[in-house]
């Protein structure tokens, strides 16, 4: 029977004195584990890198692992939570959003109100969401584009199920909270330029006559 035949306890049990059993695990998860780097870097090449220094402490510390009866994801995550937790702290940086990492959202019925302000104005989702804390951010990339469930995410984050569905409540209202906020600026805005047009008008008309 190949690895890739195995059951993934089997497959730990012998990734943990084997690497090419630990390969096909790599081969199993690594797609997942870089999308959640990159979307919490928004670098390529930094993305690369510490997705390969996550292996490369999973393989180093697999013969400790023991099942506690969390998904081995949910193991290579915290490693990964962890390393970017450093990344960021090292550099003095808070994660940044793109747009492009925005078009991959998949919202869906969940968050009615995120799915129409995606579909409507990127730019503006993304503002608002690069208002958001840091951990905020985590959390919507765990839930809208690795599409984890809650118990999962708490999981990653070291929070139980209640408390990551609670900190998603209190991320989607504070995302509607931002979105009007966002569309009364801009109606201000808006109403603003109407009204500096409307007077160079007046001048305009005065200096003809």
């Amino acid at each position: 029977m190949s690895y890739s035949e195995l059951e993934e306890t089997e497959l730990i049990e012998q990734a943990k004195t084997d690497k090419e059993a630990f390969g096909e695990l790599y081969t199993r998860y690594v797609d997942r584990i870089y999308s959640y780097v990159y979307y919490r870097t928004g670098d390529v090449a930094e993305a690369e890198d510490l997705t390969a220094k996550i292996f490369f402490r999973a393989m180093n510390h697999i013969p400790r692992y023991t099942d506690r009866g969390l998904p081995f994801s949910a193991w290579l995550y915290r490693i990964a939570r962890n390393l970017v937790a450093n990344w960021h702290r090292d550099r003095n940086r808070r994660r940044i959003i793109s747009i492009d990492d925005i078009t991959h959202w998949k919202v869906g019925q969940e968050s009615p109100e995120i799915e129409t302000q995606l579909l409507q104005d990127r730019d503006a989702l993304l503002r608002v969401v690069r208002r958001l804390p840091a951990e905020r951010q985590e959390l919507l990339i765990l839930k809208f584009v690795d599409r984890l469930s809650n118990s999962e995410v708490g999981n990653i984050m070291g929070r139980s199920e209640g408390a990551i569905k609670s900190l998603y409540h209190r991320t989607l209202l504070a995302l509607r909270e931002e979105f009007e906020k966002e569309a009364k600026q801009q109606s201000e805005e808006r109403a603003s330029l109407l009204d500096r047009l409307k007077n160079l008008a007046n001048r305009n008309s005065s200096d003809e006559v």
